[in-house]
């Protein structure tokens, strides 16, 4: 019975033998075996060391605004900056009180101050005199406040006159005021004359009608004139006449003449004063 039964050795060769063979040609193991079903999950790992840094991202956007610091301490003061314009002046202030009584004053000789202050009074005073006789007597001069008059008794025409005048530095009387004309009238009469040229004469023009007149420094006659009525009458009735000049009589009145006739004349002198209100006046040229 146990001779007819085959052993285990014999089916363990057996198998061998067939797996070799099978196994012996590499297209039926190649084709012939698949890969196994999926295992289970394995257990979790120690965690690993830690890895290199990445490159920088993109910037993020930019977040909300934090809230206002705390404010920090005053800085260094600064450079002074260019001076600024001077402001407007400001109101007075009040009175401030009174000083100390001051120390008394020494003793003034004040008599021989006087005496001496009177006896400056006195040669001013002289003097004054001396300067009037020769600007009236010598030089033949009369003045009011504002100017000198001057009466040259040397015959010439009107323009030539009237250039004189102008080289000594003044120019033709010229009588704008009643006292003014008044004052050059009894200079001429107390002169020994009755007539001279003044700065004033007729404009010339074109066609017949009243002739306007001007004043030798150009200002249009205006305001007072001293036309004797005999004169008013003669230029409405002959008003083209060639007598365009204007003479002032010792009697006051003014007339037409020819601006060739020759006669003496008078001129005029503004007075300079100094700055400030001093007294110095100039005196004019009498060289002609």
């Amino acid at each position: 019975m146990m001779a007819g039964r085959p052993s285990t050795g014999m089916w363990l060769l057996f198998f061998a033998t067939m797996l070799n063979y099978v196994c012996g040609s590499t297209e039926v193991c190649t084709n012939s075996l698949l890969p196994g079903a999926k295992g289970d999950q394995g257990e979790i790992g120690d965690e690993g060391d830690q890895g290199r840094l990445g490159k920088n991202g993109p910037p993020g956007l930019p977040g909300a605004p934090g809230e206002t610091g705390l404010k920090g301490d005053v800085g260094h003061t600064g450079k002074m900056g260019p001076t600024g314009d001077k402001g407007d002046k400001g109101d007075s202030g009040l009175d401030g009180p009174p000083g100390l009584k001051g120390k008394p004053g020494t003793t003034c000789d004040c008599g021989r101050y006087r005496k001496v202050v009177g006896q400056l009074d006195v040669n001013v005073g002289k003097l004054r005199n001396a300067v009037k006789f020769v600007k009236n007597i010598i030089l033949g001069l009369t003045e009011t406040e504002e100017r000198y008059y001057l009466l040259v008794k040397e015959p010439k025409r009107f323009r030539e006159a009237a250039m004189n005048c102008k080289l000594r530095g003044g120019t033709l009387a010229m009588p704008k005021t009643i006292n003014s004309n008044h004052l050059i009238a009894d200079y001429i009469s107390r002169s020994g004359l009755t007539r001279v040229y003044i700065g004033v004469q007729a404009q010339t023009q074109d066609t017949d009608g009243p002739r306007n007149y001007v004043y030798a420094d150009s200002h249009p006659l205006q305001g007072f004139a001293a036309w004797s009525q005999e004169e008013e009458l003669n230029s409405r009735l002959s008003p083209t006449t060639n007598s365009s000049c204007v003479e002032l009589l010792s009697t006051g009145t003014w007339g037409h003449v020819e601006c060739n006739a020759t006669m003496f004349f008078v001129c005029e002198f503004p007075k300079s004063r100094r700055r400030g209100g001093g007294g110095g006046r100039a005196t004019p040229a009498l060289a002609s």
